[in-house]
């Protein structure tokens, strides 16, 4: 395979980021190839207790698919974000493939990092809105909260904010409870 060079201001598709061979994680955002660090201790912390909460709850109540970055999302052929946590309903299972997921997930979960946070809120927001995602949560580890979107008439509507005291629940994973004094505590 040839080596493409990563050049930031040109305009990429999902065919040209296959042909990137680096060992960096890239997400593509509007045809814009943007460069994923590493993520601090406490993110990966939070992402391993949602996912296993979820993961538990989606398993018992036999409802989909609960998957944890990195994994490709091909929303279109210049998008292609790595949510750092998604769910897929079992009515839509198929939009799994063995190279990434093709589709929009029915729930999206990112949790910020200093260098992604902005484009969380902003951009992924917008495209996630965009391509039919169904609830967001915004995770700010720094603060201990999360917000939870559901879609509304032009764009996100906040459904609930809730703290290290709450307890989280979802309009979309209907019974889902979440100690998030369990899910922030710090090791």
């Amino acid at each position: 395979m040839q080596t493409e060079k990563v050049d930031t201001d040109r305009l990429y598709t999902y065919e040209d980021y296959l042909k990137i061979n680096d060992d960096n994680q890239y997400e593509l955002i509007g045809g814009k190839l943007i460069l994923v660090p590493s993520p601090r201790s406490i993110h990966q912390i939070i992402n391993t207790e949602l996912v296993a909460t979820l993961r538990d709850y989606v398993r018992k109540n036999k409802l989909g698919r609960v998957i944890t970055a990195p994994l490709d999302v091909l929303l279109s052929e210049t998008e292609k974000p790595q949510p750092d946590i998604l769910f897929i309903s079992k009515e839509r299972l198929d939009i799994i493939t063995e190279m990434n997921i093709q589709g929009a997930p029915d729930l999206v979960v990112e949790i910020l990092s200093p260098s992604t946070g902005k484009n969380d809120r902003v951009e992924k927001s917008r495209m996630y809105y965009k391509h039919g995602v169904k609830e967001y949560w915004i995770v700010d580890p720094d603060h201990k909260t999360i917000e939870v979107f559901i879609p509304g008439e032009k764009n996100w509507n906040l459904f609930q904010s809730y703290d290290d005291d709450d307890i989280l629940t979802s309009p979309l994973l209907q019974g889902l409870e979440i100690q998030l004094g369990d899910i922030f505590q710090q090791p």
